[in-house]
């Protein structure tokens, strides 16, 4: 198996021998745990400059390089372990330690690419040494597998009627008021106002729409305002909107696209705080179980409220509340919205965070074996996956094993 690599470098071997081997290494190198001169042999063996340019050429290798069709997989390797080798050899070794991509602080960027380029670099022997012995424990979770979410809700009128979103015939579901509430067959809870809008109100009526684990839902109110719910999510709100300012309740977490009214203003009410509209599209996240309520601002502006204090939020601008205190940060809006646009996107999160946001969308109950690992893992994969899939990208670094059974997954180390 060693000797299958040089071949693909044109028969040029390293002859390096370090005093660890550099499998053992990278596991090192993955947990922080390499001294410098460790770091040394690493960067000696890669033939890059510096320890910036080695992290760099390792998050160059993206996880989904990892094949899952084992005919494939080592031809894949090899060319992926060639392409690192020419990008090493490109960079210059400038003393001034210049490094030509721009770099990610943090690390490990992407923990699993990091044990992918282990394998690469050696053959094979550091995974494929684990793989035998996981094999069976892999096979069980397929067939224990867990489908994701989908489009489920159950919304309940204001005489407290229920109605199965899931269920139900697209169409009419009910009248209130001047107000048609109409399932639409691409799935959507759409409340429209009648030919009697000049009818007057008399009396200002509440429906909720609850997700379960395992569903989300989108929704038009009455004033146009769009709503996508996630899951373990419910929104409660007037069907139809009058008089100085249309509020609304959440719970869980939602995507807001409002239709602007200057004269009536939209508002929020989540887990303590208020977010208002003022031409807006944003996200909030307030579960309960979160260690904080997170607003994201996608376009135009919101007032976030809390605990007497208030901070108008720009575009691409995050307002974050914990312990009653209110922050401010720049962020990815695209990782705060990537769940609306089907995506999972975990960036350096630890896996009781990562297994949170699983519970919800594949309605498991994970249980967490003492000394599970505390890294920081980066995914981006898609929630149409079954669970398994994803359970499989996380293994790849070896530092956490999941075990299904029914709806309770084991976490192990």
């Amino acid at each position: 198996m060693l000797s299958f690599f040089p071949s693909v470098l044109g028969g040029k071997s390293k002859t390096l021998k370090p005093k660890i081997a550099p499998e053992k290494l990278f596991k090192q190198y993955l947990y922080n745990n390499c001294t410098p001169s460790e770091i040394n042999q690493l960067i000696e063996y890669f033939g890059v400059a510096d320890e910036a340019i080695l992290r760099e050429l390792i998050q160059s290798v993206l996880i989904e390089n990892a094949s899952n069709d084992d005919a494939q997989f080592h031809a894949k390797l090899s060319s992926i372990y060639q392409r690192i080798q020419e990008e090493a050899h490109l960079i210059p070794s400038s003393e001034n330690n210049t490094v030509i991509k721009k770099l990610q602080p943090q690390w490990p960027r992407l923990a699993a690419a990091a044990i992918v380029l282990a394998f690469l670099s050696v053959g094979g022997y550091f995974l494929l040494g684990k793989k035998a012995s996981n094999q069976q424990q892999t096979a069980q979770n397929q067939i224990h597998d867990i489908a994701p979410g989908g489009n489920k809700a159950i919304l309940t009128l204001a005489d407290g009627k229920k109605i199965s979103l899931t269920d139900a015939k697209n169409g009419t579901l009910a009248n209130q008021d001047v107000v048609n509430i109409n399932k639409t067959q691409d799935g959507q809870l759409v409340y429209n106002i009648s030919n009697h809008q000049n009818t007057p109100i008399q009396t200002i009526t509440y429906n909720i729409i609850e997700t379960p684990r395992g569903g989300q839902y989108h929704l038009t109110l009455a004033d146009g305002t769009q709503v996508w719910l996630n899951a373990a999510s419910s929104l409660r709100y007037p069907t139809t909107f009058s008089g100085k300012e249309r509020k609304v309740e959440l719970t869980g977490e939602a995507y807001f696209e409002v239709v602007h009214n200057a004269k009536s203003p939209f508002k929020v009410i989540s887990n303590g705080q208020e977010v208002e509209d003022i031409g807006t599209h944003f996200n909030i996240n307030a579960y309960t179980d979160e260690p904080a309520t997170k607003t994201t601002l996608l376009e135009g502006a919101v007032r976030v409220s809390e605990n007497n204090h208030s901070k108008i939020l720009s575009p691409g601008q995050q307002a974050t509340v914990s312990n009653h205190t209110l922050t401010i940060n720049t962020v990815d809006t695209e990782e705060a919205i990537a769940w609306k646009n089907g995506q999972f996107v975990f960036e350096n999160e630890n896996i009781h965070s990562i297994m949170r946001k699983l519970s919800r969308w594949y309605a498991i109950e994970p249980e967490f074996a003492p000394n599970v690992s505390t890294i920081g893992f980066s995914i981006n994969i898609s929630r149409n996956k079954s669970i398994s899939e994803i359970f499989k990208l996380l293994e790849l670094t070896y530092a956490v094993h999941f075990k299904i059974e029914g709806r309770r997954v084991k976490v192990m180390p």
